[in-house]
């Protein structure tokens, strides 16, 4: 059995599609529905199980698995919203629960993949590296994703199975659209575009020119590639960046989403003071220790990834289709 936390959320629905492109249905998808949402990201997968979290959580700790043959656990299950401000409600969905997964992988010899974060390198003024010089915390999601890496650096020297952290970048492409206002800047320009035949962007700050501001972009088909290389990879740990070591500013994404409709505007509007102080002007990972490990499977040119993206928003809303 596969276990799959998360699996009906963006990147695990898309972990779950990419096992079954494998060949491989039996699967225990772990999600909560309360954002009822989500139901349409695995509805057209095949999997043996679905698991609220809390009864999975508890049947964890009460060694309901301890007999199961669980192959691989990919625990991309967490509040993802970098704008909670909840701190134990952070912690405790995002290190505890961790740490719970963690535990029971290293008891039993399991393979685990966990999602990380490339916002524990906070303001990114110190570089990208998978290394303490480089990390700080901008808001309580950012700390528990750093305080549980940091967790798992002092067990990492006598673990006996494999765990590996993938600090994502920023992540775009199906099955993201219950997220909202965290969505990819991609699928909101989409939306955008669709709503109001105009595109916006931030405009000037933090020394950058209007829509200058620049991230690492990964199509979630890439992050699906990297979490399988390194499960087919069982002798690695580690934590690793997860993008594509080559940043890109958010004028070339609004220029992809306004080619794939041939027309429309582009707005630059005031840099909200809300996120002044909290935001990351500039991410670009440092591909270094990936590609030491052996990732050889390369990443999609972000306007290829783009212009599929949108293809699949105009056919069927940002969701795949599958075959009955």
């Amino acid at each position: 059995m596969i276990i799959v936390t998360g699996g009906a959320g963006f990147i695990g629905s898309n972990i779950v599609k990419g096992l079954n492109d494998r060949g491989c249905d039996d699967i225990l998808v772990v999600d909560n529905l309360t954002n009822m949402v989500k139901f349409k990201n695995i509805q057209g997968l095949k999997v043996h199980d679905y698991m609220d979290k809390y009864v999975f959580m508890d049947a964890l700790k009460a060694g309901k698995f301890n007999h199961e043959k669980i192959d691989v656990i990919f625990h991309e299950g967490a509040c993802s919203d970098t704008m909670e401000y909840n701190g134990k409600y952070m912690m405790e969905n995002n290190f505890e629960y961790t740490k719970n997964v963690l535990h029971f992988c290293l008891d039993r010899k399991i393979q685990l993949m966990y999602a990380s974060s490339a916002s524990t390198y906070g303001s990114g003024a110190h570089g990208f590296r998978e290394e303490p010089a480089c990390e700080e915390a901008l808001n309580v999601y950012a700390f528990s994703k750093l305080f549980f890496d940091n967790y798992l650096r002092r067990l990492l020297p006598t673990a006996q199975s494999q765990v590996v952290g993938l600090r994502y970048f920023n992540v775009y492409g199906p099955q993201e659209n219950h997220k909202g206002k965290m969505a990819s800047m991609i699928y909101q320009m989409y939306n955008q575009w669709k709503a109001e035949r105009k595109v916006r962007l931030f405009g000037e700050y933090d020394g950058y020119g209007p829509g200058e501001q620049t991230r690492d972009f990964i199509y979630v088909k890439d992050v699906v590639k990297v979490n399988f290389y390194f499960w087919d990879h069982p002798e690695i740990s580690g934590i690793f960046n997860c993008g594509t070591g080559h940043a890109h500013p958010f004028n070339t994404c609004a220029k992809a989403v306004l080619n794939h409709f041939g027309s429309g505007e582009l707005e630059y509007v005031p840099f909200p003071e809300v996120l002044k102080g909290k935001y990351q002007s500039f991410t670009e990972a440092d591909a270094t220790n990936l590609l030491a490990a052996g990732y050889d499977g390369g990443f999609t040119p972000i306007e290829e990834a783009a212009e599929e993206y949108c293809q699949i928003l105009d056919k069927t809303g940002g969701y795949y289709v599958y075959e009955r």
